[in-house]
């Protein structure tokens, strides 16, 4: 595996070590091989302690060729291997001990909506053994009308119901995906409660407003002519809906005045 250190492409193209260059040169340099990178994404990975750049006595950021490097290694184990910061701080920490480090397979996008905690009404709790592997564990990938409803233990009705207020849709061959198999079991887990399907309109138009914002983030890469950029638009969407989702769990604990279990 490339490390670090001695990498070719954007790791390689800063120049000697002794030369220190703006934060403007390395996003350039990086944009070689990263064309979404962006001087904010590089500001974050500084705020997160992977790279260290000296200071100017002005204030002024200045990077080696080793801090390009770091940050060309950080990029593409999260471009290549969907690796969390955490992870990939303690392979470098584990490089610079001159320690071998083992890699995932790449192109294997982690199912982001997957790490929202807890587990779904009527789903197991336990160990790694009960994790769902996509958005219901042993969902189908499509099922027809009679197979939601009877994943969701409902009636033809309720259903209706909850296509008038989109909170289900078909698809145009009248098959229902996994997600919204997955929608009905909630919306039916609520609904014992009293809530009713035009309670949770709510819901629906702040998840709309939450799916906005993420799209405001990955059209641009969407539509980049490079493929490589256009398949990290689709993992950077699935990271950015689990930090919504996860945050509106936190909020809604926290006006509720809940702890997490």
């Amino acid at each position: 595996m490339r490390t670090p250190s001695g990498g070719t492409g954007a790791s390689g193209a800063a120049g000697a070590e002794g030369r220190l260059v703006s934060i403007g040169t390395v996003l350039t340099v990086l944009r070689e091989e990263f064309p979404e990178v962006t001087i904010s994404k590089i500001r974050f990975l500084e705020s997160e302690g992977l790279v260290e750049p000296r200071r100017t006595p002005s204030g002024y950021r200045k990077f080696s060729t080793r801090d390009v490097e770091r940050l060309a290694y950080v990029l593409r184990m999260q471009r290549d291997h969907y690796l969390p910061l955490k992870v990939i701080r303690e392979q470098l920490e584990a490089l610079a001990r001159g320690e071998e480090v083992r890699l995932p397979s790449p192109a294997q996008p982690r199912e982001a909506l997957d790490l929202v905690d807890g587990p779904v009404a009527g789903e197991p709790a336990g160990g790694p053994q009960d994790a769902v592997t996509g958005p219901e564990r042993g969902t189908p990938a499509r099922v027809g009308r009679a197979g939601l409803l009877a994943a969701a233990g409902v009636t033809e009705a309720e259903l209706l119901e909850w296509e008038s207020y989109g909170l289900v849709a078909a698809h145009p061959d009248g098959s229902f995906g996994a997600e919204a198999v997955t929608v009905a079991r909630l919306v039916a887990d609520l609904g014992r409660y009293g809530l009713e399907p035009r309670h949770l309109r709510a819901v629906k138009a702040a998840a709309e407003r939450e799916a906005g914002l993420v799209e405001q983030v990955v059209a641009p890469l969407r539509r980049h002519r490079n493929p490589q950029t256009r398949a990290h638009a689709e993992a950077t969407a699935r990271e950015l809906a689990t930090l919504c989702v996860r945050l509106h769990a936190a909020l809604v604990r926290s006006a509720l005045g809940l702890r997490s279990s």
